[in-house]
């Protein structure tokens, strides 16, 4: 899509639209669902077909703060989730570990484990029954002007150019992989996503196992584990050739604890990890949440609740604003949110750095962090509520 570079009149057929949202992912729904009782004019735009994302596999991890907030929308499926009641975290190699328990903060659960799926799903039902939201479907934006009092937007669909007028556009489509003003930092690693089967009963559980080459994450989900298991490309390669049983046996010794017996996997994906920031979330009547605006290293599971925020944060300035494209009122989201982007940011990083690193000082600096962690509680309790809530322990 073209960047504004001159001023120019509405198309006279154009449709009108407050505010204009790209991408009818989580996030792009949770925004317009955020602002369904606004006296804005919302329009939902997203290039897949209706239902597109319903049979999605991906698991995802939402903290309880994402709940607390899909609640609120009434888009939460109790029944699709599977909750995290404790969380394990230690280093292969070394010593120290803690753990962290939802009981400790009067919660019903840390986080919760849901297929992509399922949260798309419920959320689709919400936006369906919100008439204040307009839902166009299999388009995408192709152009973007500056008018007297908007943006003239153009959008490509099945029946050919669409035209609306808007007074603001919110990029939500996702991650971008080919956008100049987004800093790419590559961390050389890939994360191999996949289901696995264990002997055990999960007991509601999630472990983060630190390895010499990279994170290892086991989300409960249903009756096993949604994986994410964190290599080099080279290693990846190998693991992704190898036949069923013997992926088991190599995850198995990368997990390297007898606490768990991997049985079984189903099939695996594969994606290249990188830390990309956005430098500058607003431009002229349009502002850029989730991915398109940051898109983390998923230790921690922080940048999908992260994007949840963005959302409800931003449609809490927009509803209380006459013009949802005043400068003021974006700067004013902006502002607000920068503690957590950036927190979280340099959270996940941080981990990435500390954990990915296999010398001695570094192994014990980890030991000694860990340990620390487990037994002072006001230390692990920053960690945790970070997790849930975000850097403001939000709500």
């Amino acid at each position: 899509m073209t960047s504004p570079t001159q001023t120019t009149s509405p198309t006279p057929a154009a449709d009108e639209s407050d505010i204009l949202i790209l991408g009818a992912g989580p996030v792009g729904m949770t925004l317009a669902l955020a602002l369904a009782g606004s006296a804005h004019r919302v329009t939902l735009v997203d290039a897949a077909q209706p239902g597109a994302a319903a049979d999605d596999p991906r698991a995802l991890a939402l903290s309880h703060g994402a709940r607390q907030l899909l609640e609120s929308l009434s888009a939460w499926d109790a029944r699709a989730a599977t909750p995290i009641e404790h969380i394990h975290v230690s280093q292969r190699g070394g010593f120290g570990r803690t753990a962290m328990a939802a009981r400790d903060y009067d919660l019903p659960a840390l986080g919760y484990v849901l297929r992509y799926g399922h949260l798309a799903a419920a959320l689709a039902r919400q936006v369906a029954a919100t008439p204040a939201i307009r839902l166009l479907t299999n388009s995408r934006a192709v152009d973007s002007r500056p008018t007297r009092d908007g943006l003239a937007v153009t959008l490509q669909t099945a029946d050919g150019p669409r035209h609306l007028n808007t007074r603001l556009l919110v990029h939500a489509e996702g991650t971008p992989y080919d956008d100049p003003a987004v800093s790419v930092q590559d961390y050389r690693q890939h994360a191999i996503l996949a289901e696995v089967v264990i002997a055990e009963d999960h007991g509601r559980q999630a472990w983060e196992r630190f390895t010499p080459d990279g994170p290892l994450a086991l989300l409960p989900l249903e009756q096993g584990f949604a994986i994410v298991f964190t290599v080099p490309p080279a290693k990846a390669d190998q693991l992704m050739a190898l036949d069923d049983a013997a992926f088991v046996a190599a995850l198995q010794a990368q997990f390297g604890s007898r606490r768990l017996t991997f049985t079984g996997t189903g099939p695996r994906a594969r994606f290249p990890l990188a830390l990309r920031m956005r430098g500058d979330t607003l431009g002229e009547r349009t502002v850029w949440v989730g991915n398109t605006a940051q898109t983390l290293h998923p230790v921690s599971g922080q940048g999908f609740n992260l994007g949840l925020r963005d959302a409800w944060e931003l449609a809490a300035i927009l509803k209380h604003s006459r013009d949802p494209g005043a400068a003021e009122a974006l700067q004013r989201y902006a502002r607000g949110r920068q503690p957590d982007r950036q927190g979280s940011a340099l959270f996940t990083d941080g981990i990435v750095r500390l954990f990915s690193n296999d010398t001695a000082p570094l192994r014990l600096a980890r030991g000694l962090g860990l340990l620390a962690l487990d037994i002072f509680p006001p230390a692990r309790h920053f960690v945790a509520k970070r997790m849930i809530w975000g850097a403001r322990a939000w709500p």
